[in-house]
């Protein structure tokens, strides 16, 4: 078995926060729910549960009605906090497309917060790759960005 690693994401960014806040806003069902939806104009759906434990699973609804929403399931391989989380991703769009990739985040405390690095593999092409890099993941971390700093400044 051979795998293709060109279509591998990796990336990184430095979080304003301690590696353990950063894993649990990662993590935390109902901070999620905040960051998710933190920077939208609109308000729309967001649904989340998580049961943090190796097999356990984390399940994302989200999406701007009823009628257009986004759906993820992680199941967890790895809980290492506030270090490490590696999951398996099961996501599908509205129009009923799925895909299935492995996830593996970690957090590393540096001078000025926590250094986040994503690493994804079991993309179906560069494309989608590329979607994930630019606009999934810098959405994300924008997402969550937001979210530690409202919490550090109390708004």
């Amino acid at each position: 078995m051979t795998t293709d690693t060109s279509l591998d994401l990796r990336m990184t960014r430095i979080l304003p926060a301690s590696p353990e806040e950063v894993f649990d806003a990662y993590t935390d069902a109902e901070k999620q729910k905040i960051w998710f939806s933190i920077l939208d104009e609109e308000p729309g759906i967001v649904e989340i549960e998580v049961d943090l434990r190796v097999g356990g699973r984390q399940t994302a609804v989200w999406g701007p009605d009823r009628d257009t929403l986004f759906r993820e399931v992680q199941t967890f391989q790895v809980i290492d906090r506030p270090h490490r989380l590696v999951t398996e991703s099961t996501g599908s769009t509205p129009d009923g497309m799925t895909m299935t990739t492995h996830i593996e985040v970690t957090f590393d405390a540096v001078d000025g917060g926590t250094l986040v690095t994503v690493v994804q593999s079991g993309f179906p092409a560069v494309e989608v790759r590329d979607f994930f890099s630019q606009e999934v993941w810098v959405g994300a971390l924008n997402r969550i960005e937001a979210y530690l700093k409202s919490v550090a400044t109390g708004d």
